[in-house]
């Protein structure tokens, strides 16, 4: 029999290893927003009897069979410092599928993508902002950005169910792919020339995707060469950059017509 090549069984390896791939969300607020959510698949809740009654119609609606423990012995497999309120779920990861079914079909979508954003806090909050100014998704990179997490889906409180978070392999194919839709595709920079405003000045009815770097390093020199343009926060006076999840927000609500 011959052998498969090295590449064909790191593949193998990979597709298995995803699917064996669970996630412990914590938390009253992100374990509720998952038990509603059907899209969600639910392995094992782990509850004391304090959080269970807090959460006993997310329960009751999600079928799942509460583990009620007592709180001196309430120990999932999260990190010990993590503030979990009693409320512990094992689930799978969610798939939002690809780039067309999420970021065609609505007027004047806007995408939000991350160039090595890992930090789980950053994401979570940018996740939030995203739902709240009506983005189409956030898209990061499978290797280098934050993969869901217990701790993401805290801070994106209750908005990792409902917000479109996709993970792709190569950022640069994925704006291109979206240049290739129509998109116009900016990335943020605080050396650029341009703001956002003047950029997309009679452009805000088109599809519009923003791309974000990590705070320091900023986007990679790919990233840079393979977007439509440069553009910057407009702001006042010389103060230093702003946190990821800030610029996210400013950024995404710049580039909305009104």
């Amino acid at each position: 029999m011959s052998k498969k090549p090295k590449w064909v069984v790191e593949k193998e390896q990979a597709k298995r290893a995803a699917a064996a791939e669970t996630v412990w969300l914590f938390g009253l607020h992100a374990v509720r927003d998952a038990l509603l959510n059907p899209k969600r698949e639910k392995l094992r809740l782990m509850v004391t009897m304090n959080a269970q009654a807090k959460l006993a119609d997310a329960i009751e609606e999600s079928g799942i069979a509460a583990e009620v423990i007592d709180p001196r012995k309430f120990n999932p497999p999260i990190d010990p410092q993590s503030v979990h309120q009693g409320a512990a779920l094992e689930v799978k990861p969610l798939n939002w599928g690809g780039l067309a079914e999420n970021c065609i079909g609505r007027e004047a979508p806007r995408v939000l993508l991350l160039d090595r954003v890992t930090d789980p806090h950053n994401v979570g909050a940018i996740l939030r902002s995203a739902e709240v100014l009506g983005a189409s998704a956030v898209i990061g990179t499978r290797h280098h950005s934050a993969p869901e997490t217990g701790a993401l889906a805290k801070t994106a409180s209750g908005a990792l169910e409902r917000q479109p978070y996709l993970r792709m392999r190569n950022l640069a194919d994925t704006i291109t792919e979206l240049q290739g839709m129509g998109f116009i595709v900016l990335g943020l920079d605080g050396e650029a020339d341009e703001t956002i405003e003047s950029a997309l000045e009679g452009k805000q009815h088109l599809p519009v995707a923003l791309v974000l770097g990590a705070e320091g390093p900023g986007l990679r020199q790919k990233t840079k060469e393979t977007v439509d343009g440069l553009v910057k926060i407009d702001a006042a006076g010389g103060f230093g950059s702003l946190n990821v999840s800030n610029a996210a927000a400013i950024a995404l609500y710049a580039s909305i017509a009104r």
